[in-house]
């Protein structure tokens, strides 16, 4: 974290986490297919009362217009048309091509929607209309990634197929995981510059608004209630109470605290806003709202410009017994 006295802090923020999706019947054999070096849409529209029949490609479970399941899937070529298209000249770690391509909105022979997918091909010949096909990837396990990339073809156009009554059952794929990497510079506020510079001297800050008198921690540009800059600044307790709080039961990647735990809302003495906080220290059962707490600080050497300075809070020994109890 970069700063000088009075300028705003700033520092790198990187988020990775994996997202996971259980897949349905039907996007769960078009991800099937793909494993297998094929495209599958999925019909819409029976041609009848104004509703034109159409191919999604990615498929649809439900019709975008009349809400009704979608079940008839229809194989597509895997040749098709650019519709549209963005050079990227500096792909980032993670994406499908570790040099510069486009990425392109891409109608397939057989389909009415389109996909968006990578195209490897030299920025001069990128164009609206290119006529392009999926190049497979080698190792392929049921998802989007299965195709590489599309790659310019002079291949003509595919003639629309017809349903997909005869396509062999495949195993279907039942979920999806997409790593997510997320990368970017966090700038805080005036506000929150200074309640990080007051945190890293083991000192919680918050800010009083001038119209209504509340103080809010961490503190904010306008008072939401009011709309007002708050002005004056206010050092509040590192002792409180439990307002609201959630029983963690569930494992998840990454986690470092064995469930159940206790993830709640501590209102400190002197705020007005409640934060956020993990309560440990007592029995996941035993903790209530109105419990008073007081934080457990990290050792001194550890400390930065986080919240995470406080490691946890525990029930506060010198609370009374009820509201200890």
């Amino acid at each position: 974290m970069t700063s000088t006295s009075s300028a705003p802090l700033s520092a790198p923020l990187n988020l990775d986490f994996d997202y996971t999706r259980s897949l349905g019947p039907v996007l769960g054999a078009f991800m099937a297919a793909l494993r297998d070096r094929r495209i599958l849409g999925v019909r819409v529209g029976d041609g009848e009362n104004g509703s034109p029949a159409r191919v999604l490609v990615p498929p649809a479970e439900f019709d975008p217009e009349t809400a009704r399941p979608l079940t008839e899937l229809v194989p597509v070529a895997e040749t098709g048309v650019v519709t549209t298209w963005s050079w990227n000249a500096a792909p980032l770690p993670g994406q499908p091509l570790d040099r510069p391509f486009a990425w392109a909105l891409i109608r397939l022979d057989g389909a009415d929607s389109t996909l968006l997918h990578a195209v490897d091909a030299p920025a001069e010949t990128m164009r609206t209309g290119m006529r392009v096909r999926a190049r497979w990837a080698e190792e392929r396990v049921g998802g989007l990634r299965d195709i590489a990339c599309f790659e310019p073809t002079d291949q003509p156009a595919a003639e629309p197929a017809e349903p997909a009554t005869d396509v062999p059952a495949l195993e279907p794929v039942e979920q999806l995981i997409a790593p997510v990497h997320l990368q970017y510079m966090h700038s805080a506020s005036a506000e929150e510059s200074r309640f990080l510079r007051g945190i890293v001297e083991g000192r919680l800050i918050g800010q009083r608004c001038p119209t209504c008198g509340k103080v809010y921690l961490p503190p904010r540009s306008a008072c939401p209630v009011d709309g007002v800059p708050p002005t004056d600044e206010v050092e509040v307790a590192d002792r409180g109470v439990v307002t609201t709080f959630c029983v963690v039961n569930v494992p998840f990647l990454g986690q470092r605290i064995t469930p159940p735990y206790i993830t709640a809302y501590v209102l400190l003495d002197g705020a007005d806003m409640a934060i956020q906080h993990l309560i440990l220290g007592i029995p996941a059962e035993d903790v209530r709202m109105g419990l008073r707490v007081r934080a457990v600080w990290r050792p001194r050497e550890e400390w930065g410009h986080t919240l995470e300075n406080i490691s946890h809070f525990e029930p506060d020994p010198d609370a009374s017994e009820g509201d200890r109890a």
